[in-house]
């Protein structure tokens, strides 16, 4: 008999099933200076041990504490160049 296909199946069901290493969240970071700076310098050290997901959190909530969520500048569209009514059609 050959226990080779039989392993190898065991194997992939094995590795399917593992679950993903969980991360905090951005907006979580953001709340938590000191956590987000621990995490910052262990990306900045070693980005593949920690992950994609947990280190593009990390700069995401970054960016959150230095930028906010979101606001705008300016709240209100602003005009540049301010029409003129229709019925003024004279030149001075």
């Amino acid at each position: 008999m050959n226990r080779t296909p039989l392993l190898l199946m065991a194997a992939l069901l094995l590795t399917a099933c593992e679950k993903p290493m969980p991360f905090e969240s951005a907006e979580m970071l953001a709340e938590n200076p000191e956590r987000l700076e621990e995490l910052g310098l262990q990306c900045r050290d070693n980005w593949d041990k920690l992950g994609n997901a947990q280190c593009n959190a990390v700069t995401k909530a970054q960016r959150i504490r230095f930028m906010g969520k979101g606001t705008p500048y300016t709240p209100h569209p602003v005009e540049f160049y301010k029409a003129k009514p229709s019925g003024s059609s004279q030149r001075n």
